[in-house]
């Protein structure tokens, strides 16, 4: 009951007879032996990898901990086993390009291999989470010969990556950031500076890590426009190791497995990664890959707890369930009382859906670079855009809100580490905070994504998702009505000088949760037309997840109609 089991024909299920995934991905000329069987046959080994190698080592691994001495860190038993394991047989590099030694296959499965593991193993799967964002960004930004040198390390997976970003005082701001980088003869660069929170910073699953810095150049404008991206790895291609150095790393309510680590750069040699000044744009490709990985963090995180929760409720017997034909005197399995099922077929509906959502956000991302008609590839980017952060946000909050409603159906035994499910409470509440908060996320989706091109994207958007096939009357209304408020009511209140200038900041939370509710009746719809849609799950959707878009309609109606600014008001 303790380990999650991987349920690929699930996955596999959703991509092809939900979402047609073999068959537009073979479409597409940089894939064309990609078909239904492989997809399969790529699922099936790598639920049988995650849940034979790295799923067994969750339980270990949080209560062991990465442990920090002198500068080293030490991971837990068998991480290092696995891991070598796990590169050495060719999943890091799935979804990279073959001329980098991976094997080109579709970004869609890299995104449900990376769903399993976060499942089975959250702090074992954030060693390799930052990996195929760093080879994008190397990919796209860095010199020939840093490419060269690097990529090829990374695509495999023989060496990992960090993403150093935050500082003491520079969190979500990073146009506050204090790291220097001076220039020297050899046109490399000194870089000095504190970093924190960094994910495996330090450790010893590798030879090597490579960590990408944002950091200013001393002629640098202040602010994020005067942010550059360097490239400084553990150690040098002469095996000298470079002055990076890892001072401690943090106790944290979860996630102990993985090592969150405070890095001082002293003067370390460091290469510029694209253009100075261009440091946020080349690491933004990291960024954005992280929060498609989040999202599907949430998702798997979920899907763990649900599993545990719904085995224990088949096996703990407690009193008749209201309605049972049972004896007089006979316990039921709780899993046929109201309140038990209720819980489990909400999760349920809020796991298929996010899948559904998840799965067409990363044939999207194929979709977009490798489609052949500039149309659709735009299409397929504005999908994304809009979808990503909605993905992100409301499903790393239902990963931690659900697995504590999952914990409830254990009762007591829940609260108590042998049961396995506390630890995915404690694990799922920092996806709503890494990779830019979630309040951060809602910001971005509806000030800086909506709010600019007058809502044409979003309006754009779910008039196709209403004229899909298999919609509902009622899902169709619920998004012809949600854009016409936003093109009635936020949008000029949102620019009219009487309002309160940071309205739109107050509507974001709301807006993005409606938003994310609306792909959901959209992904149930889809799933109720095709075969294999789970009853109870769809009615739990309609019944118990549904009625918060109302809700926070209603939410956004409030906000909008108070007359004196928002600030005001409490």
């Amino acid at each position: 009951m303790n380990a999650y089991e991987p349920q690929p024909e699930a996955s596999r299920h959703i991509l092809d007879s939900v979402l047609g995934a073999s068959q537009q991905l073979a479409a597409l000329p940089a894939f064309p032996d990609f078909d239904a069987e492989l997809l399969q046959q790529v699922l099936v080994e790598a639920g049988k990898f995650v849940g034979e190698v790295v799923a067994p080592l969750n339980r270990s691994g949080d209560e062991t901990g990465a442990q920090w001495a002198a500068g080293a860190v030490t991971m837990p038993p068998g991480f290092r086993a696995s891991y070598q394991a796990f590169w050495q047989a060719g999943w890091p590099s799935l979804a990279c390009a073959v001329e980098d030694g991976g094997q080109g296959l579709p970004t869609v499965l890299e995104a449900v291999l990376h769903e399993m593991l976060n499942a089975a193993n959250h702090g074992w799967t954030m060693a390799p989470g930052l990996l195929h964002g760093a080879y994008e960004c190397i990919r796209h930004h860095a010199s020939d010969g840093l490419k060269a040198r690097y990529l090829p390390k990374l695509a495999s997976g023989e060496w990992l990556a960090t993403m150093c970003l935050t500082e003491p005082h520079a969190g979500s701001d990073l146009g506050l950031v204090q790291t220097r980088a001076v220039p020297l003869a050899d046109g490399r660069f000194a870089l000095s500076g504190t970093k924190i929170f960094i994910s495996g910073g330090e450790h010893d699953l590798t030879d090597n890590i490579v960590h990408l810095v944002l950091a200013r150049l001393p002629d640098a404008p202040p602010g994020p426009k005067g942010l550059s991206l360097f490239l400084v790895p553990k150690f040098e291609p002469d095996g000298t190791r470079s002055a990076v150095h890892c001072e401690r790393i943090e106790e944290k309510m979860g996630l102990h497995a993985s090592p969150t680590c405070v890095m001082r750069f002293d003067e370390a040699a460091a290469s510029l990664v694209g253009e100075p000044g261009k440091g946020l744009t080349a690491m933004f490709v990291m960024m954005n890959a992280a929060r498609l990985l989040v999202g599907l963090q949430g998702i798997g995180l979920l899907d763990a707890a649900w599993q545990k929760a719904n085995a224990y409720a088949q096996e703990r017997r407690q009193m008749r369930a209201p309605g049972s034909t049972s004896k007089a005197g006979h316990a039921d399995a709780i899993a046929m009382h109201p309140a038990i099922q209720r819980i489990l077929a909400t999760q349920r509906a809020w796991i298929d859906a996010g899948r559904v959502i998840a799965y067409r956000t990363a044939i999207e991302l194929d979709l977009q670079k490798h489609h052949p008609e500039a149309l659709r590839r735009e299409a397929a980017a504005r999908w994304c855009s809009l979808v990503t952060p909605v993905l992100k946000s409301a499903w790393t909050e239902q990963a931690f809100v659900g697995a504590s409603a999952c914990l409830q159906v254990f009762g007591g035994h829940g609260y108590v580490r042998e049961w396995g499910i506390e630890q995915h409470v404690r694990d799922a509440r920092v996806a709503m905070i890494y990779e830019g908060t979630n309040e951060i996320q809602a910001i971005d989706l509806l000030v800086r994504k909506t709010l600019p091109d007058g809502a044409a994207t979003l309006t754009a958007l779910l008039a196709e998702l209403a004229d899909d096939v298999g919609q509902s009357p009622r899902t169709r209304q619920a998004m012809q009505a949600f854009s016409a408020f936003v093109r009635e009511q936020v949008l000029p209140r949102s620019g009219d000088s009487h309002s309160a200038p940071d309205l739109p900041f107050w509507l974001a939370d709301d807006f993005l949760r409606a938003l994310a509710l609306l792909l959901m009746a959209w992904a149930w719809d889809r799933m109720a037309a095709k075969p294999g849609a789970d009853p109870i799950a769809h009615a739990a959707f309609w019944r118990w997840v549904w009625p918060e878009f109302d809700l926070r309609m209603a939410m956004m109606s409030n906000t909008l109609s108070a007359r004196q600014p928002q600030a005001a008001m409490l």
